[in-house]
């Protein structure tokens, strides 16, 4: 069974950082590209971020370009999503998953950035 559990999520002010993980089980995470997605309020699930293990690169949405970085450390099974430079608009609650996605998805982790 796939399991995904987000964690780092918090309260910043723009500007800040924050670094979020993603503990993945019930796969293959060494073999899998990965991704990041967040949910505002009032908006629907948008792609962040993913890796592309075959071109050995990565992907981000223009409005996060330059400032989050997504990384795997296959040895812990974890995931994670460097966040700097944050600002107001990044604030929603952050879901890892598989990319292209598994229909499970975790319980996320809320990133609020507010002065």
């Amino acid at each position: 069974q796939v399991q995904l559990v987000e964690s780092g999520g918090g309260l910043v002010q723009p500007g800040g950082s924050l670094r979020l993980s993603c503990a993945a089980s019930g796969f293959n995470f060494r073999t899998y590209d990965m991704s990041w997605y967040r949910q505002a309020p009032g908006k629907e699930r948008e792609l962040v971020a993913h890796t592309i293990r075959a071109g050995g690169s990565t992907n981000y949405a223009d409005s996060v370009k330059g400032r989050f970085t997504i990384s795997k450390d296959n040895a812990k099974k974890t995931m994670y999503l460097q966040m700097n430079s944050l600002k107001p608009e990044d604030t929603a609650v952050y879901y890892c998953n598989a990319y292209p996605a598994f229909p499970d998805w975790g319980q996320g982790t809320q990133v609020t950035v507010s002065s």
